[in-house]
């Protein structure tokens, strides 16, 4: 199971990656294996303002229906379009070609309510 160092994580099992200027968020390696293969992505118009908790979106799998939840607040900068024409990108790449959102962090104090890969890893045990 790939649980990158770098990152921080839900429980729901999304990444968070933050840079510089924003965030970009996707699910984690063991999301994607639990769900199976990806073949549909619903994700927000950019533009869109979600509060940390809040449903932004679907991914579907050939067995099941998963929604998506904003790990924090903020406003979506870019979707991963890429993601229209291979959703299975979310299944071979979820880390680098498979991402979903990029935000404009609202409250830089969310980011405390996140989980190392320690953590992470702890909780899909």
């Amino acid at each position: 199971m790939n649980i990158p160092e770098n990152l921080l994580y839900t429980v729901e099992h999304e990444w968070v990656s933050y840079r510089s200027n924003d965030v970009i968020i996707g699910i984690t390696d063991y999301a994607q294996s639990q769900l199976g293969d990806v073949i549909f992505v619903e994700l927000p118009e950019a533009g869109s303002s979600f509060k940390a908790g809040e449903v932004f979106g679907e991914i579907e799998a050939v067995k099941t229906v998963s929604e998506l939840y904003a790990p924090i607040s903020g406003k979506i900068l870019s979707i991963n379009e890429k993601l229209e024409d291979s959703p299975e990108k979310v299944n071979s790449s979820p880390y680098v070609e498979g991402w979903l959102i990029k935000i404009s962090p609202e409250n830089p104090k969310e980011k405390e309510s996140l989980l190392n890969n320690i953590s992470y890893q702890n909780s899909i045990k």
